[in-house]
């Protein structure tokens, strides 16, 4: 079977098209999503609808998923003196008010983690990791960390996002963790959208790789300063800017 998973796709729709079009060129049989639908994007509702009606869907609650769910208007206050946190929370005030309710109940009714079985294979599904939900697990972290953040699931295959920084971990509890990188905000120097296909061939065997797919970041530059709200430019910069 051949799984496509994706996280972090924040609003842009022209990366989420294309990352579905690579699963079709792939032939994806089923999706797994770790969240952060649609905040400090362009366009929230189409993310957020286009990926409920995906077939054969998994789906978790990210963290920014959770800040649309739990909105407070204070957020400026206490996000301003952190990196890049007065143009999200700018971002975060925007998106509520366009964020149709469906859309936002659909968000608050998705589990932070999920764990299942496929193939023989046990697999955890989470944002940041197992044991909460906006925690950063970067391709430097040491691997004895990464144990620590890891060490609450009996899964041996583990997928998460947050960061937004494609990388992987093969720990010696034997368990294998992939970060799948961002969909609609890529922080790697390449900024194409990233996504993992996973290959299984029953018996607990399996594949794993990441595939980056391009798209046109400018446009989406474009779009993201149409909406206008304060900050927007320094938000559409992170799609094409390397720093």
């Amino acid at each position: 079977m051949k799984i496509g998973i994706i996280s972090d796709i924040h609003g842009n729709s022209l990366a989420l098209d294309a990352v579905l079009e690579g699963f079709k060129k792939n032939g994806v049989e089923r999706v797994f999503c770790l969240g952060d639908l649609a905040m400090a994007g362009y366009d929230p509702n189409y993310t957020i609808e286009t990926i409920k009606n995906i077939p054969n869907l998994e789906i978790i609650q990210g963290n920014t998923d959770k800040m649309i769910v739990e909105f407070d208007p204070e957020i400026i206050n206490r996000v301003k003196d952190i990196p890049h946190g007065a143009y999200m929370a700018h971002a975060l005030i925007d998106d509520v008010k366009i964020t149709k309710k469906e859309n936002v109940e659909f968000l608050a009714s998705l589990p932070e983690t999920k764990e299942l079985e496929l193939d023989d294979i046990k697999i955890c599904l989470c944002h940041g990791t197992p044991r909460r939900q906006n925690e950063n697990m970067f391709p430097d972290t040491p691997v004895n960390t990464v144990e620590e953040m890891v060490a609450g699931t009996n899964a041996n295959l583990i997928f998460n996002g947050h960061t937004h920084l494609p990388c992987g971990f093969q720990l010696n509890s034997n368990k294998t963790v992939v970060n799948v990188g961002s969909v609609g905000r890529p922080m790697q120097e390449d900024k194409r959208p990233v996504y993992v296909l996973l290959e299984t061939f029953g018996e607990g065997k399996f594949q794993l790789t990441h595939h980056f797919v391009q798209y046109d970041n400018k446009k989406a530059y474009d779009k993201i300063i149409e909406r206008k709200f304060p900050e927007c430019e320094e938000l559409a910069n992170m799609l094409i800017r390397t720093k």
